[in-house]
């Protein structure tokens, strides 16, 4: 290959690994939520949504998250994420979160709200006969 089109492929590829749409990190302490603008310090309820062209807006609990995931239209939005109450900081589909309301965990905007990874690890934390299970599309119903 001639040495100015590997120049130009390395270019190319440089410039498309560049552009990947990724989640921000999340600054605990630092960040604030762009729905409430309280500072973002629970590791268990943040969550965050990215759009496609690689905006990145974060919030202190799932609750301020559905609330501001309203204005968008769902093909602006390339990832919709929640922190896994499981696993402090780790972020997750929160399409495909399962989620938990119950008084047992208090979360940042007292909505009591809590998501996870998985079911199996939600249904640990049920313990009353009010808490209440939701999916992403119950979840996206209720009024906070």
């Amino acid at each position: 290959m001639h040495k100015s089109t590997l120049h130009t492929l390395f270019i190319i590829l440089v410039f498309a690994v560049g552009c990947e749409v990724t989640p921000a990190e999340i600054n605990y302490g630092t960040d604030s939520c762009h729905f409430c603008k309280m500072t973002i310090v629970d590791q268990s309820h943040a969550a965050q949504i990215v759009t496609q062209k690689g905006r990145s807006y974060k919030y202190d609990a799932i609750e301020c998250m559905i609330q501001s995931s309203r204005q968008w239209d769902s093909g602006e939005l390339k990832f919709i994420l929640i922190t896994d109450y499981i696993s402090p900081k780790k972020l997750i589909d929160a399409t495909s979160a399962y989620y938990l309301i119950s008084e047992n965990i208090p979360s940042p905007m007292g909505a009591y709200l809590s998501g996870f990874e998985f079911e199996n690890e939600r249904n640990k934390f049920l313990r009353r006969s009010s808490d209440r299970t939701l999916s992403w599309n119950e979840l996206k119903q209720i009024n906070f």
